[in-house]
C-alpha cells in the first residue's frame, strides 16, 4: 500500500499548478557536498561602515537622516526605474521585448544595525507592518504601478548585501511571473467553485493539522502541502483579505506577532541565524477588486541538514521538476517541536 512517507510521489501546488516531487527515503543518503559556512549574526547596534545605519552615507552622496524606528528611501541601484518609455519592440513573435517603468524602495526595520525580525519586540515589528501597509498604499495608487512586491532577502547565503535588518519593495506596471501563476489559478478556481483557494485550503490544513506550524487569533503559519524548500512555510491571513490595506489592527499587530515566532522558531532550528528569502503575495493595484486574492506570505529557507548544509535547484529540479526529500509533514513536526526562546 502507498505511503507518502516512505514512497516516491509528487505533489499538486494549486496555486502555480505545478507539481513537486517527493522522495522521502532520501533522507537516509550520506552526505558530502557543498558544506556553508555558519552565519555569525552582527555584533554591533551602529556599523560606521554601513550604508544603512542612521547617519551614514550612501551611493551619489546620499546621508540618512538620524532615524529611529523605520526608515524608507528609494533604492541607490533600483532595478525598475519610474521614467522608463513603455514602448514594446518586436522582430516577429519569437523576439519581443517592452519597457518596464517601476518604482524600487529599501525599508529598514530599525535603526539598530544588530536586531532581525526573529529578536525585535512587537511593537517595533508592529510599526515595520505599519511601513508596509503605508506603502503598498502609497505605490499602489500610482497610476502606472500594478503590483507591489514586498519581500526580505536574509542572510548572505540568500543575496543580502548588507546585514542590517531591511528588506525591499520593488512595484512594477506588469504582474510578476510567480504573481501571475497565482492570479490565474485563484481566479480560476474562484470561477469554478465559488470560493477562495486560500480560504478552503486553510480550512483543509486547519482539519488536517499535520503541517500546521503556529497560529494566532488573526494568523496562521503552515508548512505547505506542495513544499518545494526543506523548511518552507506559508503565513495565511485567518479572515479573508486581499491586501494590506485590508488589515484592521488586531491583524496588523497578529502579523508582527506571528512574524516574530516563526522567525525565532527558525533560528532555533539549528543554532543559527536562519537565512531565508520572504515576501508577500497579494492584490495587485490595477483598481481591479480581485475578490479571488487572499493574502499570504511565503518564506523559502535553503537550509537542509543543518546550520551548514543546503539545498540546491540542480539537476533535474532545473530541467525536469522540484524535487525534495523531507516531507512537509516531518518538517512541520520538527518545527512545531522547537521552542522559540527569543519570542516575545
Amino acid at each position: 500500500m502507498f505511503n507518502w512517507n516512505q514512497d516516491p510521489h509528487r505533489r499538486f501546488n494549486p496555486l502555480t499548478r505545478e507539481w513537486v516531487l517527493v522522495s522521502p527515503h532520501r533522507t537516509q543518503r550520506p552526505w558530502q557536498g557543498q558544506m556553508e559556512k555558519t552565519a555569525r549574526p552582527p555584533a554591533k547596534r551602529y556599523d560606521p561602515d554601513c550604508y544603512l545605519c542612521p547617519g551614514n552615507s550612501r551611493a551619489g552622496g546620499a546621508r540618512n537622516p538620524q532615524y529611529t524606528g523605520t526608515f524608507v528611501f528609494d533604492n541607490d541601484y533600483a532595478a525598475l526605474k519610474p521614467d522608463t518609455p513603455r514602448d514594446r519592440f518586436a522582430q516577429n513573435d519569437l523576439l519581443v521585448a517592452e519597457g518596464e517603468p517601476g518604482i524600487c524602495r529599501v525599508v529598514c526595520f530599525s535603526q539598530r544595525h544588530d536586531l532581525t525580525i526573529a529578536n525585535m519586540q512587537v511593537p517595533e515589528l508592529r510599526a515595520v507592518v505599519d511601513t508596509w501597509v503605508e506603502q503598498y498604499g502609497d505605490l499602489g495608487s500610482r497610476p502606472f504601478i500594478n503590483y507591489v512586491e514586498m519581500f526580505e532577502n536574509r542572510g548572505a547565503m540568500m543575496g543580502a548585501s548588507n546585514p542590517h535588518p531591511h528588506c525591499q519593495i520593488w512595484s512594477s506596471c506588469s504582474l510578476p511571473n510567480e504573481v501571475l501563476k497565482e492570479q490565474q489559478s485563484q481566479l480560476a478556481w474562484r470561477e469554478e467553485h465559488g470560493a477562495c483557494l486560500l480560504c478552503q485550503y486553510l480550512k483543509a490544513e486547519q482539519n488536517a493539522r499535520d503541517r500546521l506550524l503556529d497560529e494566532n487569533d488573526t494568523w496562521v503559519v503552515v508548512v505547505p502541502f506542495w513544499a518545494v524548500w526543506p523548511f518552507e512555510t506559508m503565513v495565511l491571513a485567518r479572515r479573508h483579505t486581499t491586501a494590506l490595506d485590508q488589515l484592521d489592527d488586531a491583524e496588523r499587530t497578529g502579523l508582527a506577532e506571528i512574524l516574530q515566532r516563526l522567525t525565532a522558531r527558525y533560528d532555533c532550528l539549528f543554532e543559527v541565524p536562519f537565512p531565508y528569502t520572504m515576501g508577500f503575495h497579494q492584490r495587485p493595484t490595477d483598481g481591479a477588486p480581485h475578490d479571488e486574492w487572499h493574502l499570504h506570505l511565503h518564506f523559502y529557507p535553503p537550509l537542509l541538514r543543518s546550520a551548514t548544509v543546503r539545498k540546491f535547484m540542480v539537476g533535474f529540479e532545473m530541467l525536469g521538476t522540484p524535487q525534495r526529500d523531507l516531507t512537509p509533514e516531518a518538517a512541520a513536526q520538527r518545527l512545531r517541536e522547537l521552542a522559540p526562546a527569543g519570542a516575545h
